[in-house]
């Protein structure tokens, strides 16, 4: 009687041992093992995409966030996340050289559709349609976080001097010439939404202007080095690390920077599912967060790429 028994207790762990690797290899293909959500719900196996991004700390992020999300809905992913700046990001895009990237819409208002100031309300829905109709470019619904340029200076010389918003600065520069100077990255210096038309809407102009990497600025303006004011992007993780004080806009200059995910119109109708699978990150990334994860690359150390994963499986996108 042992021998029936033996083959059958060899049956049992067989069968055990499939459904144990049909239980750990099940849920889909891509790089999170098809355990998060996108890869339970979306299949774009087949697809082909490449992703674009700006070459700064947040885009980065943004762009490899895309990546993987993509990846792990199966389909084939081209990096060429880190383009040199807003226009050859733009560029790639309606020259078909990438397919997405992440762009904010103040910089869609002002630099592709030549308007200038505020985007008239609903924002989000003016600047869509008609890049949309004028450009061929589609705009995915805008996170929550803003990435709105700014002027910043030291929590110390805002005390010193009273200094709230950029009004306040007319008078500042007219008595402290000496102490007026700004560092700015190359875009701000030469775009109508950054210092030339800040200028223009508050009537001042700042006596040395210092063109600088954009990541340089925060400790230049922290330590007071070279300039006591600099351009910034709100949702920069060093501006409340440095303790630095953002000056109000107080003539609303700067117009709304939502981020939102463009992509190019025959390639979200070919992809219409593109939407629906990036509306719940989209709709996570706060101010706060996006502070939090250029903060964890900037000041950290750590990779964009990484920062970007942690993000996503934590909130369960990619298992």
């Amino acid at each position: 009687m042992s021998k029936p028994v033996n083959l059958l207790r060899v049956l049992g762990l067989v069968v055990v041992v499939a459904m144990l690797a049909v239980g750990c290899g099940g849920g889909g293909g891509g790089g999170g093992g098809g355990q998060g959500s996108i890869a339970q719900n979306y299949d774009l196996s087949g697809s082909e995409f490449t992703v674009g991004s700006k070459e700064f700390t947040e885009q980065l992020i943004l762009g490899n966030m895309t990546l993987m999300a993509l990846e792990d809905a199966g389909a084939t992913v081209n990096d060429q996340i880190g383009l040199a700046g807003s226009d050859a990001a733009r560029t790639a895009l309606t020259s078909g050289e990438i397919d997405m990237y992440w762009e904010y819409l103040g910089t869609g208002w002002v630099n592709y559709l030549g308007e200038t100031g505020n985007i008239p309300d609903p924002a989000y829905e003016t600047v869509s349609e008609r890049d949309q109709e004028e450009n061929n470019v589609h705009w995915l619904e805008p996170a929550p976080f803003e990435n709105t340029y700014a002027i910043a200076t030291s929590q110390d010389i805002a005390d010193e001097y009273g200094l709230q918003n950029l009004s306040d600065l007319g008078p500042f520069i007219e008595n402290n010439p000496d102490l007026a100077g700004l560092c700015v990255g190359s875009e701000f210096a030469n775009r109508d939404d950054g210092l030339p038309g800040l200028q223009e809407t508050y009537g001042y102009e700042f006596p040395d202007v210092q063109q600088i990497q954009d990541g340089l600025v925060y400790d230049q303006v922290a330590n007071g080095e070279g300039c006591n004011f600099g351009s910034v992007f709100t949702t920069d993780g060093r501006v409340p690390n440095l303790d630095l004080v953002i000056l109000e806009d107080d003539e609303n200059h700067f117009p709304a920077y939502n981020g939102s995910l463009t992509t190019r119109q025959e390639v979200f109708e070919e992809n219409e599912q593109l939407a629906e699978m990036f509306a719940p990150i989209s709709e996570l990334l706060t101010t706060e967060q996006m502070q939090q994860m250029s903060l964890q690359v900037d000041v950290d150390g750590l990779p964009p790429e990484d920062v970007a994963e942690t993000f996503l499986r934590d909130n369960g996108f990619i298992g």
